[in-house]
């Protein structure tokens, strides 16, 4: 019971919440002894029933808990048809997300938030809020999502619908570009659900491998990967199949981008395994997705394989909770196959699909996009749109603080200069990247003397 609910307790007429009590009991088809259980005597229930006893927080808690009714229903006053009626329609919201059905999900989640909040039904209004804010993830909406995240994040109360909050705030946060503001608020409320004794929950490991993407996306590979894997360890603790495959999964990604492909592709398969025994369909395809792009960077590449993973992952998100960054990485893993399996022309054409579709609201991806439309168009030999189309990547990638990734690309440029035979460019492609990273030429006065 949060401190609302009990002034709301302290404050009503125990005559009235005693009506409400039993309305609620015979609607549930239970007798008082039913409802008593062993903790209290049916005596004890028929004074409250009969307005001659207040209950405490803890019993009254325990007595909505074996009903199935909210507290608010209790000391609110809202008829339980009224209640069910809302909890069925944010019900319905959820379901629709996970059909990828994000409008509809939308209007359910406003329209029940509209009869929660004059109802004065906070803990309904909080759900619909979260529901509301994954929907307009759902639909590429990621400033709005934002938004009504923040909101729910700012509540100091440490429960699991905040730390599910502050996960999606991260990931916004991180897939708009943003990283200082993702980690920021990502370390803070991992630091929070420690220091509250939270880290007993799927909800935890999940937040930190979050928290951890957005600092490797950053350049901070060696924190990212020493969070996730104390986040494997905490998982393999809890023993959930939900907090094991997410700790898997984005180890695995961390040992794809550092070069350990090797290593990362079994962790991926015992992620997908995992997650193949529940219903999570929209990250059982992120994760096929993300298998399949490993596949791709295997010695030499499975790209059968990996087509295989990357086409059912396409099939999934159709009706699965897809987000349009979601699908712009898959579609990206898919020009990639078709760049390896050597269709060049389809590959440009597949990235230059998805650079349009995510520009504002993923740069990271919008980045990849133009970085691989520059390999296709330097095999199409294209060399000056391909030159175009990699400092297309440089720039945005700058933009965006993701100096680490600059870094590499700028290396990649620097590298098919080379074999063009423009040194000059080269030279300057190769200085881009050292910078990218903080690297300066260190002028020695002496040295500098003697060649004057």
């Amino acid at each position: 019971m949060d401190s609302h609910q009990a002034a709301l307790l302290g404050r009503i007429d125990p005559a009235v919440l005693g009506q409400r009590l039993r309305a609620a009991r015979v609607a549930k088809g239970l007798t008082q002894t039913d409802l008593a259980g062993e903790r209290i005597s049916t005596g004890y229930v028929s004074r409250i029933e009969s307005g001659q006893r207040r209950p405490n927080g803890r019993v009254l808690t325990d007595l909505a808990a074996r009903m199935g009714v909210g507290l608010e229903e209790l000391l609110g006053g809202v008829a339980p048809a009224e209640y069910d009626e809302i909890r069925l329609t944010l019900d319905f919201a959820e379901l629709s997300l996970e059909s990828g059905e994000a409008q509809e999900a939308r209007d359910q989640a406003s329209a029940a938030l509209v009869r929660a909040e004059a109802a004065s039904l906070d803990e309904l209004a909080e759900r619909a809020h979260h529901l509301h804010a994954l929907a307009l993830e759902g639909l590429g909406e990621l400033d709005d999502a934002v938004l009504e995240l923040e909101s729910l994040v700012a509540d100091d109360r440490a429960t699991l619908l905040r730390i599910r909050a502050g996960i999606a705030l991260t990931r916004c946060y991180r897939d708009s570009g943003d990283l200082s503001t993702a980690i920021d608020r990502g370390q803070r409320l991992l630091d929070q659900v420690m220091d509250a004794g939270l880290d007993a929950c799927d909800e935890h490991v999940q937040l930190a491998v979050t928290l951890a993407s957005a600092y490797f996306e950053r350049g901070d590979t060696g924190h990212a990967v020493r969070i996730c894997r104390t986040a494997v360890a905490r998982a393999e603790q809890l023993g959930s199949p939900t907090a094991r495959a997410s700790a898997y999964w984005n180890t695995a990604i961390m040992e794809s981008h550092r070069g350990d492909t090797a290593a990362a592709v079994p962790l991926a398969e015992r992620a997908l395994a995992l997650l193949g025994e529940g219903k999570d369909t929209r990250n059982l395809a992120r994760l096929r997705q993300q298998l399949g792009t490993m596949q791709l960077s295997l010695d030499p590449p499975a790209v059968d394989d990996a087509r295989r993973n990357l086409e059912q992952a396409a099939r999934e998100y159709e009706w699965a909770r897809a987000t349009p960054v979601d699908i712009a990485k898959n579609d990206l893993s898919l020009a990639r196959a078709r760049y390896l399996a050597g269709d060049a022309e389809g590959a440009r054409e597949l990235s230059v699909q998805v650079f349009e579709a995510v520009e504002v609201v993923a740069p990271h991806v919008a980045a990849d996009a133009k970085y691989m439309e520059g390999q296709a168009l330097t095999v199409l030999g294209e060399v000056g749109a391909a030159d175009v189309a990699y400092r297309a990547a440089v720039s945005i990638l700058t933009s965006i603080g993701a100096d680490r990734s600059a870094a590499q690309l700028w290396f990649e440029l620097a590298s098919l200069f080379d074999e063009l035979g423009d040194g000059e460019a080269a030279r300057h492609a190769y200085r881009s990247a050292a910078a990218s990273v903080g690297l300066r030429v260190r002028t020695s006065s002496t040295l500098s003397r003697t060649l004057v």
